[in-house]
């Protein structure tokens, strides 16, 4: 996770999105891919809000790139969904799985079912707890751990906090982990209240959510929401409550209508933590590919994330993530999951 964790999804049949593939495959390559047309599934559980669709739009990028025929089943946030979905992809004969986000006590079976039938599986922001299974994230720790630097940076080591958390998702679950930790180094950060949800239309049940915990807790001053749709929810909070001037929101993640957000005048959203949505997905592609071609991405594969404050947001001129990909390098690339052969 994570992040956007979380557009409604098309019907299954009619949305399963192909990435043109590369006929005549790619000089110098190992097998399969100097013939091209390589099947991969790329299987989500969420796929609504902006960073999963920069995301998937990464991951199909990197596809045509190497000749990959990538099919996309959207995610509709139905764990029994999801599963028939990775069922559907095996059946389909692909060479390759990657499954970005989910649950796992409901894909670890599935996950190892395709593991077992030779097709190599790659999870994005989710623990399958699996030695064969390498695992791309954000470095979630990191993220976590720079946005709460910050966050002390700017308010001191005694502030009270609202945190907005949903567990059994990896990448919240890994931040919280950080979360627990500056409570323990630093007592005077007190949780005044702790709530959250994870759904279609997550942003507007957390504001919903926060506008009862702001009224009911009028001494929190900074909110720490460590996925971005919940930073906007508590941003659409705080702006009705009129509280832009008392609190302050820092998050993980970033989209282009979150640089939007951040830095509009008296925004409280000052900072957030973030990698490139669409590079995390070309690396869960490139990741996919060097396994299928029989090389070792690694089990662990991390992205490095990038502290973005409001100032720096601001001085920096960028107003879309491309332009932000531009202008920070280590936002814009990752040199995880490569190799020669593997055109980004």
């Amino acid at each position: 996770m994570m992040t956007r964790i979380f557009r409604s999804a098309l019907v299954l049949a009619a949305s399963l999105a192909i990435a043109p593939a590369i006929a005549a495959g790619i000089s110098g390559a190992p097998a399969p891919f100097d013939q091209g047309g390589v099947k991969v599934a790329l299987v989500s559980y969420i796929s609504s809000g902006d960073f999963f669709e920069a995301y998937q739009s990464g991951a199909q990028a990197q596809a045509r790139k190497i000749g990959i025929d990538l099919r996309v089943f959207p995610g509709k946030q139905d764990a029994a969904e999801q599963r028939s979905q990775i069922e559907q992809a095996i059946n389909l004969g692909v060479k390759a799985i990657v499954i970005d986000h989910g649950l796992p006590e409901s894909l670890k079976d599935v996950a190892q079912k395709a593991v077992d039938a030779g097709i190599k599986v790659v999870a994005f922001d989710v623990n399958l707890d699996n030695a064969k299974i390498p695992q791309v994230e954000q470095s979630d720790h990191q993220l976590a751990r720079l946005a709460l630097e910050q966050a002390l940076k700017e308010n001191g080591e005694s502030f009270n906090a609202g945190y907005v958390y949903v567990a059994g998702f990896a990448p919240l679950d890994r931040r919280h982990e950080v979360w627990e930790e500056f409570k323990k180094k630093y007592p005077g950060i007190k949780e005044a209240a702790r709530f959250g949800v994870v759904n279609a239309t997550t942003a507007a049940g957390v504001a919903d959510q926060a506008k009862a915990v702001l009224r009911a807790h009028p001494e929190i001053s900074v909110a720490f929401a460590p996925y971005d749709e919940f930073a906007r929810g508590v941003k659409l909070a705080v702006n009705e409550l009129g509280l832009q001037d008392k609190v302050k929101i820092y998050s993980a993640d970033v989209s282009t209508a979150d640089i939007r957000e951040i830095i509009e005048p008296n925004s409280p959203w000052v900072a957030t933590v973030a990698t490139n949505p669409a590079v995390v997905g070309a690396v869960s592609i490139r990741a996919a590919a060097l396994a299928v071609a029989g090389s070792d991405p690694g089990h662990a594969i991390t992205v490095s994330p990038v502290l973005l404050t409001q100032k720096a947001l601001a001085e920096s001129g960028a107003k879309t993530v491309e332009e932000l990909s531009a202008k920070i390098r280590a936002f814009g690339a990752s040199e995880a999951a490569t190799a020669a052969w593997i055109s980004q």
